[in-house]
């Protein structure tokens, strides 16, 4: 079948539209679309805040930031018994497997608030022995028992069974409010108090390997904590600056994209040999400390080899590092040039759509600022998702048991409270029974289903994220549209584009961008849950089950990739046509598949071309931030605050640079898709000639028409 003027379509690809004289760009008298998804989208937000409501009412996020002990009284909180005591020590540590089950307070052993944590190796048995010489001890030990328990002849068996007292106490330091056994290594031998093994009060010895299997991380936790507080205080002192740093990179990504629209060519082929001029410096510089270093003492010590350390600058002096940096910087140097190489034709093709899109960025500015509201909402989302997290996460008490020495007494293992267990008639039934700590949980529904609740935390975030993506995309959509279908610009864009773009948006198409925002959740859902069992095999041996699991990573990588693709192209069809989100992806697809030589490289290369922009803004920026926090600009060398690690904030900046410069390019994306894909309806609608002119602006007709002359097909044939 003979296609548009200048190619050929076949029929399975979808017939293409037929010209319609009364088409004017996006169309206005339109209906709401996939009605039912919208519907179950909004009960689903209302499940959503009554699930937020639900976790506040019963949850209390002072729990995971104080330590909590086994009556459920925070250490250190004015108005209680613990006032003063604000360290939180386990009775046993053994008990608990790794630091984040202590952290989250799921420890299974009586938890007590102290005012110190213990500073000896000690077990009841051997304070017993000691008190009846020196009273001293008692008087040390018991304040890591129960409140109101002085009674040091009590035998130990019924001590350890009431758990008064711990079976034994090891030197400790808090961290994180918590008492933590003080692992120090000497001459590459874990140790406590410069023992290896200890005794844990029920007659065994104890390696303190054992200690370091139940507080797994602790040690690297505490350098995290050292390094943590550094940063901390690098970000106090230099907040200013980097602040000043973010609005100079947002000033140059305005100035960048304004000087787009009268400099697009020459701009971006500066762009293009400048990045390359600077990744060459970049690999003379690696090379250049690397001679310098390869033949200083110590400097031929590898990464491995020293491993993790808190001081950066440790790295700098191996010429490992920068034989590696040089390494990468020639593999993207080379890259580059290939592609400006094999591709040298579609970069000029692309160059000159992105300069039409910065015509229609200068025709509607506001579309600039847009990111702004798809930032604010993102941030409302992920707070609202972090705060019912946390307080799902607060939601578990202590339970309490009864435990009995008679085997008849019909309430062990009964649920009991400690409070009002003395005054119970359990007592009378059942003599010598105890309210004893069991676990961090609950009996209720609600403690049942927690972590169902987080589960559904965190596939309505996706969803939510998704929807405020997605409508971002279609609002701009529908703006560039009205820009491109005015047949003449800018006399016949209509009046506030983008704030009726984002009306219909929102008026007609909740239900199709939430269904197609819910395709994509239910992708990434999948590929969390592929993560979380990737980490949990990974000291596994089954050599099938993770190749198995590599290859459905990689399959539902590449699925999400191709749906982000296809529901951005859909949400521009939606924009301009008004029909639901199945039909928009269908007409989009068939529509690419027709062009798809043009989709497979332009789509590209554009994406190249913004990339190297990013790059660039963020380098220069990341340049100007790096011989500032490094004194190396005498001018203003005096006010450069003082720093731990300059790079806490060097990296701020680069990453906030790129971040704001993404965002900025972002909105530049959009629009070149939604011009090229109007720019294919064009084609299709429309042959050129008066009863039925293009839309398409002379010059990018004109180079596109340059394309097709030369042997360039833009049509399945």
């Amino acid at each position: 079948m003979t296609g548009p003027k200048g190619g050929y379509y076949k029929a399975e690809l979808g017939e293409p539209h037929k010209f319609d004289p009364a088409f004017r760009g996006p169309v206005h008298n339109r209906g709401c679309t996939d009605v039912l998804c919208c519907v179950i989208f909004v009960i689903v937000i209302l499940g959503y805040i009554a699930l937020g409501t639900v976790a506040w009412m019963h949850g209390d996020p002072r729990k995971v930031v104080y330590p909590t002990d086994s009556y459920g009284e925070f250490c250190g909180q004015q108005g209680n018994p613990n006032a003063n005591k604000t360290i939180l020590f386990y009775f046993n540590i053994l008990q608990c497997a790794n630091p984040a089950v202590l952290i989250n307070l799921q420890c299974p052993t009586t938890q007590l608030c102290v005012s110190k944590c213990p500073d000896r190796f000690a077990t009841y048995i051997d304070m017993q022995y000691s008190y009846r010489r020196n009273k001293s001890y008692w008087e040390y030990y018991k304040q890591f028992c129960k409140a109101g328990f002085n009674n040091p002849d009590k035998p130990v068996d019924q001590v350890l069974r009431d758990e008064d007292c711990p079976s034994m106490i090891v030197p400790s330091r808090p961290f994180l409010q918590r008492c933590f056994p003080d692992f120090i290594t000497r001459n590459g031998t874990l140790t406590v108090a410069n023992k290896t093994s200890f005794k844990d009060g029920n007659g065994k010895t104890r390696s303190v390997a054992d200690l370091r299997d139940a507080a797994n991380g602790i040690t690297s936790l505490l350098d995290a904590k050292e390094v943590g507080t550094k940063i901390f205080e690098d970000y106090a002192s230099s907040w200013f600056w980097i602040l000043i740093g973010l609005v100079i990179s947002m000033l140059v990504s305005l100035l960048f994209i304004l000087l787009l629209r009268f400099t697009a060519g020459v701009l971006f082929w500066l762009v293009i040999f400048g990045v390359i001029a600077a990744v060459g410096y970049g690999i003379w510089h690696c090379y250049w400390e690397y001679s310098s270093l390869r033949g200083k003492p110590d400097s031929d010590v590898t990464i491995s080899d020293i491993g993790f350390q808190t001081d950066f600058r440790v790295y700098l002096q191996l010429s490992q590092t920068w034989l590696i940096f040089m390494i990468s910087l020639a593999v993207i140097e080379g890259v580059i040039i290939l592609v400006l190489i094999f591709l040298r034709n579609r970069v000029r093709i692309a160059i000159a759509l992105l300069k039409e899109g910065s015509k229609a960025i200068g025709c509607i500015m506001s579309t600039l600022f847009y990111p702004i509201i798809t930032f604010l909402l993102l941030a409302l989302c992920i707070a609202y998702w972090a705060v019912t997290a946390v307080f799902l996460a607060s939601s578990v008490d202590a339970v309490y048991k009864v435990m009995s020495t008679l085997p008849g007494c019909k309430y062990t293992n009964l649920t009991c409270d400690p409070k009002t267990f003395g005054q119970s008639n359990v007592t009378k039934l059942c003599p010598g029974s105890h309210c004893t700590f069991a676990f961090y949980g609950g009996e209720s529904w609600y403690h049942r289903y927690i972590f169902a609740f987080q589960l559904c935390n965190l596939f309505v975030f996706l969803w939510l994220a998704n929807f405020t993506i997605a409508l971002g995309q279609c609002t701009l959509a529908g703006a560039f549209a009205s820009y491109y279908w005015a047949l003449r610009k800018p006399a016949d864009i209509p009046p506030f584009p983008l704030a009726s773009s984002f009306g219909r948006a929102l008026k007609y198409h909740t239900g199709s961008i939430a269904f197609g925002a819910l395709i994509l959740s239910v992708v990434q859902f999948i590929r969390i849950i592929l993560e979380y069992l990737d980490h949990k095999l990974k000291g596994a041996h089954n050599t099938f089950a993770r190749f198995l699991l590599c290859c459905l990573k990689c399959c539902f990588w590449c699925l999400e990739h191709f749906i982000k693709f296809m529901n951005r192209n859909a949400y521009i069809m939606m924009a301009v046509y008004g029909k639901n989100f199945c039909v928009s992806a269908r007409d989009a697809f068939f529509l690419l598949m027709r062009n798809v030589m043009r989709v497979a490289v332009l789509d590209k290369v554009t994406d190249f071309l913004l990339f190297l922009g990013k790059l660039l803004i963020s380098g220069s920026v990341g340049a100007l931030a790096f011989f500032f926090f490094t004194r190396r600009i005498p001018v203003i060398q005096e006010r450069v605050p003082s720093l731990n690690y300059y790079w806490v904030p060097l990296l701020t900046v680069i990453f906030g640079s790129y971040m704001i410069a993404h965002g900025f390019f972002n909105v530049y994306a959009m629009c070149v898709d939604t011009l090229f894909l109007c720019f294919c309806e064009d084609l299709e609608r429309n042959d050129g000639s008066p009863s039925k002119p293009y839309y398409m602006p002379p010059g990018l007709h004109r180079i596109l028409k340059k394309e097709d002359g030369a042997g360039k097909k833009y049509a399945v044939s």
